[in-house]
């Protein structure tokens, strides 16, 4: 293309046309404070490629917590991926997938996000998954709205022990659907079961807990799924770490209705906080209130097997008015690194890698509560992979400290004047790395 439109006699022309005076005109409905201050941008002198790619690797030198060891839970963990995975996902094919609207052309992605369902029911124990929501947050929020649909009660009762970001979500769906939302407070790190009869009634449409917790601790789902005998349309939503269900009672034994939970430890990066994946399986019965696509399997008139999306459709959530959700899509590539590591793994695979994040837990805090300035906050010793610690040191300084030193540690809450350190230790690290990190400690005992 030989001409650039909108040069300066363009804009002179145009102008004209709207009888405007400059370009700065157009925008005098912006308030001031608002508008960027061009004249004085202080923007340098352009650089060569060369250039650019120097500057910013002297940057990327100065980001301590690429280069670190992760010990950061709560929801996001630093776990292995084998190369496999990135092998696979990144071809083309994949890759570039679009959605699978018309199922010929798309039988590849159809029967991935199959499997990914298949895998996600046998993790589970329950009879039928989506082909996956945004994140675990989200599909948390999406479980409640189902229940609400289920059974029309206006009622969801939300254990505290559960994720913050995600009741934070829960919250924000809600905020004015006319939903009242109850908080059941947590004894010694867990939920508090004795206080659960004074708070739930008749109007309550789920209960959910999350099990292991936010503070890594086991809860026992069968604790809140007794109350279903009193109150037959209550709907438990049993939210629980992918990895963890491989070595501990599958929500569908424990006879939740729901299981919801965030696939990141599936064979994705932790990737700065996404994009992550939404997990939601369910008993068949709920199958058509459901958000999300689903994927059937069948077979053509010739006989041959075939994949397409059933049930749920995006004109279904879109369009119509009584529709559980208006979600009208997955996250497609992510469920595909999380089926290809399932298949990797397999059922040996997955149970030894939540084994070893119990042995590297439990060990490490075993060393840590030896040291004079950390103990653990519960006393409590049923986690999987991470827990809490309480210290008598500066936690702000500790992890600005331990950043420079070669770890990620993070405080439960956030805030950095708490006195609580959340821990993970995945099977990424061995005995030594835990040791080290304990050496590390050491240091501020005196």
């Amino acid at each position: 293309m030989s001409y650039i439109p909108i040069t300066d006699n363009d804009v002179i022309e145009m102008l004209k046309v709207i009888k405007a005076k400059s370009i700065d005109e157009l925008f005098d409905i912006v308030p001031e404070k608002f508008r960027l201050d061009y004249e004085n941008f202080n923007v340098p002198e352009s650089y060569s490629e060369q250039e650019v790619f120097s500057l910013l690797n002297t940057i990327g030198e100065t980001n301590y917590a690429a280069k670190n060891q992760t010990f950061i839970g709560g929801g996001a963990y630093d776990h292995y991926v084998p190369k496999i995975v990135d092998f696979l996902a990144s071809r083309s094919e994949f890759y570039t997938a679009y959605t699978p609207y018309q199922p010929e052309v798309s039988q590849g992605t159809l029967q991935y996000l199959y499997e990914f369902q298949t895998m996600i029911c046998e993790l589970s124990g329950m009879d039928i998954s989506n082909a996956s929501l945004y994140d675990g947050a989200s599909a948390v929020a999406e479980a409640c709205s189902m229940a609400i649909a289920v059974n029309s009660k206006r009622k969801i009762l939300v254990s505290s022990t559960i994720n913050p970001n995600y009741l934070s979500v829960i919250k924000s769906y809600f905020s004015y659907n006319d939903v009242e939302i109850g908080i059941l407070d947590s004894k010694d790190g867990i939920s508090n079961i004795d206080e659960l009869e004074n708070i739930l009634d008749d109007q309550t449409a789920c209960i959910v807990v999350q099990s292991p917790n936010y503070y890594g601790l086991l809860e026992d789902w069968k604790d809140f799924t007794k109350y279903k005998q009193k109150y037959n349309d209550l709907l438990i939503i049993g939210v629980s770490d992918p990895q963890s269900l491989s070595i501990i009672k599958s929500p569908r034994e424990c006879d939740c209705d729901v299981y919801v939970g965030e696939g990141q430890t599936l064979g994705n990066y932790l990737s700065f906080g996404g994009p992550y994946i939404g997990l939601f399986a369910a008993k068949q019965k709920y199958a058509r209130k459901m958000p999300g696509r689903i994927i059937g399997r069948t077979e053509d008139v010739d006989g041959k097997e075939g994949f397409v999306m059933t049930l749920q459709t995006r004109e279904q959530h879109i369009r119509r008015e009584r529709a559980t959700s208006n979600i009208c899509t997955n996250q497609g590539l992510i469920a595909l690194r999380c089926t290809i590591y399932m298949a990797l793994m397999g059922k040996k695979g997955l149970p030894a890698i939540a084994e070893t994040c119990f042995q590297n837990a439990q060990y490490a805090a075993q060393e840590i509560s030896k040291l004079d300035k950390f103990n653990l906050r519960f006393d409590n010793t049923s986690f999987i992979k991470e827990f809490v610690i309480q210290t008598e040191h500066s936690v702000k300084e500790l992890i600005s400290d331990a950043s420079k030193n070669g770890y990620n540690i993070s405080s439960i809450t956030g805030d950095e004047t708490d006195s609580l350190i959340l821990l993970a230790f995945t099977e990424k690290y061995n005995r030594k790395n835990i040791d080290d990190f304990v050496s590390y400690l050491k240091q501020y005992n005196s």
